[in-house]
């Protein structure tokens, strides 16, 4: 597999969190945006190209291609950071054999059936759902803003989550 050091959920993808803490905290070198909607749109893919930190590569992927792509050996050096808008994509990625061991959930906005989670993330059922699976499936899944702030497990907000939603 190749060298992933952050998998982050946060749906605005590139911006100023991951361009000025993640990307030089990380010492990030190639940012993968797996979604299988940008991957579709060469405007949206010109977009977050142009947003990237000086002398990051961005890779855009739909969750198929990006499974394949991560399951190849990496060039040395690589660092990469993949970026999701949502954990079920990440749970994709993992059900699809992508070994990951972490999983940052970021930023994550109320729109349609999301519900306040934790601090700034907003999940629907189904992304409650995937972030037990990940779990389940030995993934440590965790909030964490910005690299500064410190590490929050999920265990609580799942539960609650889990009893909100009638899961």
């Amino acid at each position: 597999m190749r060298n992933v050091v952050l998998a982050r959920v946060d749906d605005r993808l590139i911006h100023g969190e991951v361009v000025t803490a993640w990307t030089p905290t990380m010492q990030g070198n190639r940012i993968m945006i797996v979604d299988d909607e940008v991957v579709k749109d060469a405007f949206n893919v010109r977009v977050v190209k142009a947003l990237a930190p000086v002398g990051t590569k961005v890779i855009v992927y739909g969750v198929e291609k990006a499974a394949e792509k991560l399951m190849v050996p990496g060039v040395e050096g690589e660092r990469i950071i993949i970026l999701a808008k949502t954990p079920i994509t990440f749970n994709r990625l993992v059900k699809a054999g992508v070994p990951l061991k972490e999983v940052n959930l970021g930023g994550a906005g109320i729109r349609g059936e999301r519900q306040p989670f934790i601090n700034n993330v907003a999940l629907s059922p189904d992304e409650v759902l995937a972030c037990e699976e990940l779990k389940k499936a030995g993934v440590r899944v965790y909030y964490q803003l910005v690299p500064e702030q410190g590490v929050v497990e999920i265990d609580g907000a799942l539960k609650k989550a889990k009893e909100n939603f009638g899961l």
